[in-house]
């Protein structure tokens, strides 16, 4: 390739950008005054005010900082002034070389003013007081690559030789004394700034001409280790020798050096220099680097990513040659054998040059052939091999293989729109992002019938720089991108973005192709979440065939972007914008082969035509400049109106006022007759305000006013116009506004006044006819004509957009649902306009749609019922006359609750029963205080489909709950914003419902009762207190008189002031001698106010429900006993109306105090509002109320309820969470488990019952078979006590009930197929890990049912419930009564039966051996007795029979914490563990916790991973020795052991708990004694005793028996980074068991371990070792690595690339299963996306292993699938799960997919294709698999 060369022209220029560089260090802090003088004076003389000169500032030490940018200041007193203003930045040390850099970035470019492109002069004037801590050759290069004119001013305290390299030439360093001497060079400078001449070469893009391919890209990479510190000059010399040879001048070759010793750094790349002076001047100038160790493999590898790269300057994809030469002096620290492969594959041609130090091996692996390893004996010799070297380099002969270089070719055009995120977090990226951007467009084949590019940019809101058709040349587009300025500006509307693409970019006259099928594409660049909804705009942009590539940064929300991308696989992540070039070639192939073809839509058709109408919409000027003139301006309004013709319904009016904010008089479809619009016209008030957003406004005409919702036919053909009248310039801009409404085709006519801006008005109109010019508005009159002559000549476009047009096919039931609380008050009259709107549309009638709307806060009230109205205007009257009800709490719960009792009934009008769809429309502002899930569930169960609408302080999860589908949740940014969420609305209302299911009606039999549940509400507020007394002997009497004790009637007493308090329910007792009892002791309550409302409303929710024993489904009649002696304070209407719809019969008693109109109100008939004139004279009423009481009939309406039928006995455990945090709610807890006990039917052969507290551990309270009476247990559970104690360790608590609870020995009947139950009561996230134990119980048939509070993980829950649907939320324990049916309904209905177990065989037999585990007290207390225990553990063990392998032993010492000594399966011999006992250290330590260690012992040392043969039915054993009284409690974990089948025997001393002991011992002969453990020989004898005669409980568990049928290829993975440094003695332990557990073997299973940090190093392949024992040993002597970043995708791609290989010895393509176990510690510096999606395409199969470190989101992406993450608190903790993992390796994988080999086609290999098909088919071995391919 060649290029076209521009010469230099020499011009003086017009002006010049200059930038101070300033030293803000500590050592400049006292000489800062005098730079700022200097600086003051350089500005003096420049030329700033005529905009020729322009100035910033920047001050640096460690960071620079900008005081202010080229573009800042447009003056220079306003320059002189900040400068005046400066302070010293201060800090240390002096990073010279960063500041430059960061000017070139930074400061230097289009965005931040700098004109650079333009040809004007760029300056840069340092002033340093200091030798740079950072190199600054490459920055000063890369600044003199931009030709900017850089002056170096240093003090005595600087280095003249750096300022020398940084200074464009040599008179451009200058020196002073000090800062005070600046003065003395003033002139000079001057002088040198005055005499600038320009070489202006505009930087036309290169135009690449195909030419003869000649030239050499070469890189030279030396070691600058410390080892060649005395042989680098001579180095240097041969380097300058090599380069003087090659032909750089005439652009074939390019030469880059790189020097490395630890970690690489680029002296300069290849496009850096283009003159081979250059070269040899850095080359002569090249400092030793130093450093150590020597990492040969990471500098191969960072010049394979970094330096032979296209942006670094490599032309590899035109085919030019790719050289490496090597100069290394030692052996390489570090693995060379993938980055050298990988070069290889890139086609680089490496030749190595080493001493006599250097691996002779090691080179031969570097480099591309033998020939190319040149070896001497020391740099001082390179001279002799110049020669091999020239001739080599000489005779290169190139294969172009040009790789299909990712080469694009774009066989069909695009339409590409690039959408920038401009927030203000994006400002320092926003640099790195317009390079990407323009090296994309670089790549693109641009044309008016090729690719199309358009870029916009966001952040409040969007702007388009140009569009798709604004540009046909890519020289244009990329002059644009280049000088494009960050915006700025918060928050970030990512939704509001790409509607504004959608509606604005992607459309026909902005040039996108979509309607001829031409692909969409929408790349978006993003650095956080959106503040508004992306769900809407994302789906739009979906719909429409528009494919979104989503570019995050690490502040990005990741599931925010999949839902915006395309799919997932379209979604890029980089960590921040610098990197954005690493995914450049994967949006490269996404843009040219992944896309889909936009659906062509059917084109425009263009008909002239004269318009049938038009509608107009005023937007009127209502600032604070237009109120003197706004009376004129009203009266023009009224005479354009009078001409227009709106009463054939031709011509609709909207009238808009605006100032800061825009506010909508009427839309285009509010009014129909001229007459009204005139009215309104003469009554419009000034608005008023300041500023004047014209901008805002006509963005606001375009979203809201002309749309199809608010009366636009523009989807009709008619034609859209706006007439503004503006009366000043606008202080927002209106340029992407103005060209969005231009869009849509509406006609603009912009009127202005001498005070606004002409050419404003211009950008504005549709036509430069269109703009009209008055003085004032005084003169609107003489305009006048000239615009109706305007609107009458419309011709118009029509567009037939196919609208979608609503057909109401059916009627509905339509409930609106208005958040009325004191959040929604500004809100609430854009509410009501919305819902006239919607009504507006609607079809109403008795016999079409009904509508019927309620507001809420607290309670809910009804405006009006769906049979209230049956005409239009009466509803839209009633609308339009609603009032903001305001108050809080918000209880969107109990409002749902309201609607479906109240509403949605027959009474109320609805025709649910007929099958009528009922839909409820919420409007919600905000999070509600109570809880929604079951009424939301409930309004599903019955049919009714609810849209719910929400602003941004809504939240979004609780609406999609609340809707009947995620789709019927609609978003907007506040209330002002919902008409844009109309037409979508309609849409739903009118197609896309579901219908309701008829419902049986109810059928009234009058009867006499068998009984009543009554219930009293008594007053106990303040004001009762005197008649209290004489209130409760009236209850007392009126109890005597009921037939409780033959459960005909029930009983309930509630006591409310402000709330109210339940004293006993209907359920609670079951005796009329109990309630007189409680009655007699009822206290007065006290409080104020008296909130009557919430109390009934109470009653109705929490008392009158099944769960607390209403039998009102039964059909028994319904009574409440109100007894009143004040005026309610809050309403009693619509709780009152609630309980009636209920069918409670209500009788209200009230004092003279009393509200006798409220208590008719609350009362079920006239009759039974009865009055006293207080309490004392309640006897007189009494009677009356009796009679009352007795004459009950009922209707009874049989709901076909919940009937709760109990057909199988269950197993039921209660796990309560007894942490600190439940405290308080820990009472309601325990009556909530007392009411779902008393629903059970408790028994031997029925229902069992336990009880389980836990926090940081576990406590049983009882077991399944310790009462078989529901008094007892009832009994029991009353009496709980509140364990307290943190952390919260859920995980260990669901592991102790699966082990310890249900199980044979505590009552479970899992064997015999009875369903378990665990019922969860949880208030917290769990401190441990849950997944392991939710899994296992899961395994089990455990069926858990999760329930937590506001407080809880909702998603923790979810892990541990049997099923999503299984986990029931509360806001607090108070409210659990709310799901006492659902938990009835799951325990009764829904559950799994356990799978039945063989039952356990119990056989006496001696057995053939023991598992021993010694536990040895090691606290502080036993340190002088410790050699005595020692010497009895050695005398115990040489009793055993371990050679044999009878017997096998393990050691535990603990104090505070247990430590293992050696497990059960480490040592197979007698002789290892005596002389591991003889050498035991004392731990040392305290405090003594027994219980700790062992729990630890049962989870961690009796395990099948550790050796245990329990499953085997071999005896287990634990022996303790302890010295003292443990600190913590043992019941729980030696209970466990026992569990299990432990035989435990303790040995105390005088010291110990003998209580403790007997505890802990498996029975009372186990417990052993000694004075102190120097009398241990004692107690030998016995205790060997009762050893041998021991008889074993044979209980074969059918074992998770790993049988491997099949042959796998497995890889461990290790992290080896600095953070594992502890943990790695624990991963090589685990990983010798995994691997101890294989049938490892040529033709078996093949190991392989690698170990990464940084990179990667392989330890040994699957083909190095056949033998397990060479494997273990090797695995036993892994060392460390070390090192960071950890680069977890970089590990992942190299086992992909070097290990899952043929060559390595991955058996893939024979179909042997290819197993990856990762062990992690943290979350990967690099992306793992690709790396684990390639994998995962091989077939390989990852099992990821994480600790609390880890990210478990990353490890569950790099894992097979979800269940293949496995996680531990740390790796000491990975014995937990082994059994899981050999599970998953034996049983759960998934086999490789055979590869078919490479053919070379002809017949013979047709034949043998043939041929080995048919092998494969027969599954041959893997040697006769081989032995063929060799024959």
């Amino acid at each position: 390739m060649s290029q076209i060369i521009f010469s230099p022209v020499k011009r003086k220029p017009k002006g010049r950008d200059v930038v101070f560089l300033l030293d803000g260090s500590d050592g400049t802090r006292t000489g800062f005054p005098a730079m700022q003088d200097f600086v003051q004076r350089v500005v003096e003389r420049l030329s700033v005010d005529d905009n020729k000169d322009r100035v910033s500032v920047v001050q640096y030490s460690r960071d620079p900082a900008v005081q202010f940018y080229l573009n800042t200041y447009a003056t220079k007193v306003e320059i002189l002034d900040t400068v005046r203003g400066l302070r010293h930045k201060g800090g240390r040390p002096l990073n010279t070389g960063a500041a430059l850099q960061y000017l070139r970035n930074n400061v230097f470019t289009a965005s931040a003013g700098s004109r650079r492109l333009e040809g004007v002069p760029q300056v840069l004037i340092l002033l340093s007081g200091g030798r740079s801590s950072d190199s600054v050759d490459a920055p000063a290069s890369a600044l003199k690559q931009l030709g900017v004119l850089t002056f170096a001013i240093g003090t005595k305290g600087s280095d003249s030789r750096e300022l020398q390299k940084i200074s464009h030439d040599d008179n451009s360093a200058l020196s002073v004394s000090d800062f005070t001497d600046l003065q003395r060079i003033q002139k000079q400078l001057q002088s040198s700034l005055e005499a600038l001449v320009i070489d202006v070469t505009p930087e036309s893009t290169n135009v690449l001409v195909p030419t003869e391919r000649k030239g050499r890209d070469v890189v030279f990479l030396l070691d600058g280790s410390d080892g060649t510190r005395t042989g680098f000059p001579a180095l240097r010399d041969f380097l300058e020798r090599v380069v003087e040879k090659l032909s750089v001048d005439d652009n074939k070759d390019r030469v880059s050096v790189v020097q490395y010793s630890r970690d690489p750094a680029v002296q300069f790349y290849l496009n850096t220099y283009v003159t081979k002076a250059e070269i040899l001047d850095i080359v002569r100038g090249l400092k030793h680097k130093g450093g150590r160790p020597l990492n040969t493999g990471a500098a191969l590898q960072y010049v394979r990513d970094n330096v032979l790269s296209v942006s670094a300057g490599s032309r590899r994809l035109e085919g030019v040659p790719q050289v490496l030469i090597l100069l290394s002096g030692g052996r390489s620290s570090d693995s060379v054998d993938a980055p050298a492969s990988a070069l290889k594959q890139l086609g680089v041609l490496i030749f190595a040059i080493g001493t006599k130090r250097s691996d002779s091996r090691e080179l031969q692996k570097i480099s591309h052939d033998a020939n190319s390893v040149l070896s001497v004996s020391d740099f001082t010799d390179l001279q002799r091999i110049q020669q091999q070297l020239q001739s080599s380099l000489e005779a290169l002969v190139i294969d172009v293989t040009p790789e299909s270089p990712t080469v694009l070719v774009y066989t069909a055009k695009n339409d590409i729109v690039f959408l920038l995120d401009g927030s203000d977090s994006t400002r320092k990226g926003f640099p790195a992002m317009r390079d990407f951007i323009e090296k994309v467009i670089m790549k693109l084949n641009v044309g008016e019938n090729k690719d199309r590019v358009s870029v916009v940019q966001y952040s409040r809101d969007a702007e388009v720089h140009f569009y798709l058709n604004t540009y046909t040349k890519k020289e244009d587009i990329v002059d644009l991108v280049r000088g494009l300025r960050h915006r700025g500006g918060k928050p970030l509307n990512t939704g509001a973005a790409l509607k504004y693409v959608s509606d604005t970019v992607f459309t026909n006259p902005a040039g996108s192709r979509r309607q001829q099928g031409v692909p969409q594409i929408l790349i978006l660049l993003n650095a956080g979440r959106s503040f508004d909804n992306v769900d809407t705009p994302a789906s739009v942009l979906r719909q429409q065939g528009i494919n979104v590539i989503g570019i995050g940064i690490r502040s990005s929300d990741s599931e925010e972007l999949q839902k915006i991308s395309y799919e997932p696989n379209y979604t890029l992540s980089v960590s921040d914008f610098t990197d954005l070039p690493s995914v450049q070639e994967k949006l490269s192939s996404l843009i040219s082969t992944g896309l889909v073809r936009a659906t062509p839509i059917t084109p425009t058709v263009t008909v002239e035509t004269q318009p049938t109408g038009r509608d107009v919409v005023f937007l009127l000027d209502g600032s604070d400049g237009t109120r003197t003139g706004f009376p004129a301006l009203r009266d023009f309004l009224e005479r354009v109106v009078e001409k227009l013709s709106v009463d054939d319904n031709k011509d609709r009016v909207s009238v808009v006022q605006y100032s800061r904010d825009p506010a909508v008089q009427f839309y285009l479809n509010t009014y129909g007759t001229k007459a009204e619009i005139l009215d309104i016209v003469r009554g419009l008030k000034h608005k008023g305000g300041r500023p004047l957003n014209t901008g805002a406004a006509l963005q606001y005409v375009r979203d809201n006013v002309l749309s199809v919702s608010a009366g636009s036919r523009r989807l009709e053909g008619v034609p859209q116009v706006l007439i503004l009248l503006s009366g000043g310039r606008s202080s927002d801009s209106v340029d992407a506004p103005a060209s969005a409404l231009k869009q849509l085709g509406v006609l603009i006519f912009a009127i202005g006044t001498k005070r606004s801006d002409s050419r404003e008005l211009q950008k504005i109109s549709h036509d430069a006819n269109s703009v009209l010019s008055v003085s004032d508005f005084t003169d609107l009159q003489r305009i006048q004509q000239q615009l109706q002559s305007s609107l009458e000549a419309l011709v118009i476009d029509v567009t037939p957009e196919s609208p979608t047009v609503l057909v109401y096919t059916a009627k509905n039931d339509i409930v609106f649902l208005l958040d009325g609380s004191d959040s929604t008050r500004k809100g609430f009259p854009a509410m009501r306009d919305f819902i006239e709107k919607v009504i507006m549309k609607l079809n109403v009638g008795e016999n079409k749609d009904r509508v019927s709307v309620v507001q809420y806060s607290r309670d809910a009230e009804v405006h009006f019922y769906l049979n209230t109205y049956t005409k239009k205007e009466d509803i839209v009257d009633l609308v339009r006359g609603l009032r903001h009800r305001g108050g809080k709490p918000l209880n969107t719960g109990a409002a749902l609750k309201y609607v479906s009792d109240t509403v949605f009934t027959n009474p109320a009008g609805s025709r649910r029963q007929q099958g009528v769809p009922q839909i409820l429309i919420l409007l919600n502002a905000g999070r509600s205080f109570d809880n929604v899930d079951t009424p939301a569930s409930v309004l599903r169960q019955q049919g009714i489909n609810v849209i719910g609408i929400g602003i941004r302080s809504s939240d979004s999860e609780e609406l999609q709950k609340i809707s009947y589908d995620p789709n019927y949740t609609l978003s907007v940014s506040d209330f002002t914003d919902l008409p844009s969420v109309q037409e979508k609305l309609s849409s739903l209302i009118s197609t896309g419902l579901v219908r309701a299911t008829p419902i049986t009606p109810t059928v009234t039999v009058e009867t006499q009762p068998t009984g009543r549940d009554v219930v009293f509400l008594l007053d106990g507020s303040d004001g009762t207190r005197t008649g209290f007394p004489a209130l409760r002997d009236f209850l007392e009497r009126v109890v005597e008189k009921l037939s409780v004790d033959d459960n005909k009637d029930r009983v309930s007493v509630v006591q409310y002031s402000r709330d109210p308090a339940v004293q006993f329910y209907l359920n609670t007792y079951g005796t009329k001698a109990e309630i007189l009892d409680i009655v007699r002791g009822l206290k007065h309550k006290g409080g104020r106010p008296l909130n009557t409302g919430a109390a009934l409303q109470y009653v109705r929710d929490n008392v009158l429900s099944v769960s607390a024993g209403s039998r009102r489904l039964e059909g028994v009649p319904q009574v409440l006993i109100l007894l009143s002696g004040g005026r309610s304070s809050d309403s009693v209407d619509a709780p009152a109306s609630a309980l009636k719809q209920l069918g409670v019969l209500i009788f209200a008693i009230g004092t003279k105090r009393s509200d006798s109109r409220e208590l008719q109100k609350i009362s079920h008939d006239a009759n039974s509002a009865l009055s006293v004139s207080d309490f004392t004279d309640l006897q007189r009423i009494q009677q009356q109320l009796q009679s009352s009481l007795e004459a009950l009939v009922i209707d009874v309406t049989p709901e076909s309820p919940t009937v709760l039928v109990y057909t199988a006995k269950n197993d039921i455990v209660f796990l309560l969470d007894g942490s600190d945090s439940t405290r308080k709610g820990f009472p309601a807890m325990r009556d909530f488990i007392e009411k779902v006990i008393m629903k059970l039917n408790v028994g031997e052969n029925k229902d069992r019952v336990s009880v389980v507290q836990y926090s940081r551990d576990a406590e049983v309270h009882f077991y399944l078979n310790t009462y078989t009476k529901k008094e007892d247990i009832v009994d029991l559970v009353r009496g709980l006590r509140h364990r307290g104690g943190k952390p919260l360790n859920t995980g260990a608590a669901l592991k102790y009930v699966s082990d310890t609870v249900f199980t044979n020995p505590a009552g479970s009947r899992r064997q015999q197929g009875v369903p378990q139950i665990l019922i969860l009561l949880n208030a917290g996230r769990s401190f441990d890990n849950v997944d392991t134990p939710a899994s296992v119980l899961r395994q089990q048939g455990i069926n858990v049912i999760g329930i937590g509070i506001r407080s809880s993980d909702s998603e923790e829950l979810q892990k541990i419930s049997y099923d999503p649907n299984y986990t029931l939320s509360v806001s607090d324990f108070t409210d659990l009564p709310s799901v006492q049916e659902k938990l009835s309904s799951l325990i009764s209905t829904g559950l799994v039966r356990a799978t039945p177990i063989t039952p356990t065989v119990t056989v006496e037999t001696q057995p053939t051996g023991r598992d021993v585990v010694f536990l040895l007290d090691g606290s502080d207390g036993t340190r002088t007795g410790f050699p005595a225990l020692r010497d009895f553990l050695e005398r115990v063990v040489e009793k055993l029979s371990v050679d044999d392998n009878k017997d096998r032993v393990s050691v535990v010492q603990y104090s505070r914490d247990p430590a293992v000594q050696f497990y059960l399966n480490t040592y197979g011999t007698k002789a290892e563990i005596l002389d591991i006992v003889r050498g035991l250290k004392h731990k040392g330590g305290r405090p003594l916790n027994t219980g700790a260690a062992l729990q630890y012992v049962r989870d961690n040392v009796l395990s099948v991973s550790a050796g245990s043969r329990r499953l085997e039915g071999v005896p287990q054993v634990l022996i303790l020795l302890s010295g003292g009284r443990s600190s913590d409690s043992v019941d729980a974990p030696a209970s466990a052991l026992k569990q299990l089948g432990v035989l435990i025997f303790a040995i105390g001393t005088k010291r110990s708990d003998s209580r403790e002991l007997q505890k802990i011992s498996h029975d009372a002969n186990s417990v052993l004694s000694v004075s102190d453990f120097t009398d241990l020989q004692r107690i030998q004898q016995q205790l060997q005793s009762s050893l041998e005669a021991l008889v074993i409980d044979v209980t074969p568990e059918s074992p998770t028996v790993l049988v491997y049928t099949a042959k796998n290829d497995i890889v461990f993975l290790l992290d080896g980074s600095d953070s594992t440094r502890k943990g790695f003695p624990a991963m090589r332990d685990f990983i010798e068991k995994v691997i101890m557990k294989l049938n490892v073997g040529e033709n078996k299973d093949r190991v392989s371990v690698v170990q990464y940090s940084r990179d990667a190093e392989v330890h040994f392949y699957l083909n190095t070792y056949t033998k397990k024992e060479d494997i273990v040993d090797l695995v036993r002597g892994l060392r460390h690595r070390g090192g960071k970043p950890l680069n977890t995708g970089a590990a992942l791609k190299y086992v992909s690339d070097t290990v899952f290989t043929n060559p390595a010895g991955s058996r893939r393509q024979q179909g042997v299963p290819q197993i990856l176990i990762l062990l992690n510690a943290g979350r990967s510096f690099d992306n793992v996306d690709t790396p684990a999606s390639v994998l995962r395409q091989q077939g390989i199969n990852v099992i990821g292993i994480g600790i609390r470190s880890s990210d478990s989101e990353e490890l569950q992406k790099i894992s097979y699938d979800p269940n293949y993450t496995l996680s531990v608190s740390d790796f000491t903790d990975l014995p937990s799960v082994q059994e899981k993992l050999s599970s998953l390796i034996s049983t759960g994988l998934v086999r490789a997919t055979p590869i078919t080999p490479t053919w070379r086609h002809n017949q013979q290999d047709e034949m043998l294709c043939s041929c080995w098909m048919d092998l494969m088919e027969l599954e041959l071995d893997s040697q006769l698999y081989e032995t063929f391919w060799k024959e």
